[in-house]
């Protein structure tokens, strides 16, 4: 699958995952131990909207601190669907003949920060889905595609501290694929 179809199918998924929370639910837990509802649809809003500026070439300097706090307002779904069609619409059209974005952690081929990027909407619309108890199955076309990007990935982003230890695999795709990102599969709102 190749990126800008990974990346528009990701944002599919979790823009259906934000059209499944009920208003009461804002606040309510989710795997992301430190981030409720709300915090974590925040967290992948305010990438969505970094998205634009850095395929256009801006550093993190240049853009600064606007994406800062709470980019989701009084509106929240509607601001975090604004900010996934405009993702999109910028990997369509800039992701070609973008080579390098400018990343916290230094320059990124623009091909694997979009990568990156589905990951978190993949991961983060599953953490959603099973917050707000929706369905929680992903396309197995796109946890194949994202299980084949991560294998090479996986020590490092470990390493790194950006996922959690691996939980036991079991030979199911979907359930060993959030294992290698740190999920357990079978975490739920109260705990049990």
């Amino acid at each position: 699958m190749d990126t800008e179809e990974m990346h528009r199918r990701t944002v599919e998924w979790w823009k259906v995952c934000v059209d499944g929370v009920d208003d009461e639910q804002w606040g309510e837990p989710t795997p992301c131990a430190d981030w409720d509802v709300r915090e974590l649809v925040n967290h992948v809003t305010g990438e969505d909207l970094w998205t634009v500026p850095l395929l256009e070439g801006s550093t993190i300097e240049d853009v600064g601190d606007r994406f800062d706090g709470d980019v989701l307002g009084d509106a929240p779904v509607a601001a975090a669907r604004s900010a996934a069609d405009a993702a999109v619409t910028a990997v369509g059209g800039l992701l070609p003949q973008c080579d390098t974005v400018h990343l916290s952690y230094g320059d990124e081929r623009a091909d694997e920060y979009v990568w990156q990027l589905a990951a978190d909407h993949l991961i983060h619309g599953w953490d959603l889905a099973v917050a707000i108890g929706a369905d929680a199955r992903i396309d197995p076309e796109l946890v194949a595609a994202l299980a084949e990007w991560f294998a090479s990935r996986e020590e490092m982003y470990r390493g790194a501290g950006v996922v959690g230890d691996q939980v036991a695999l079991n030979g199911d795709d979907q359930h060993d694929l959030l294992a290698r990102f740190g999920r357990d599969e079978g975490w739920t709102p109260s705990g049990s």
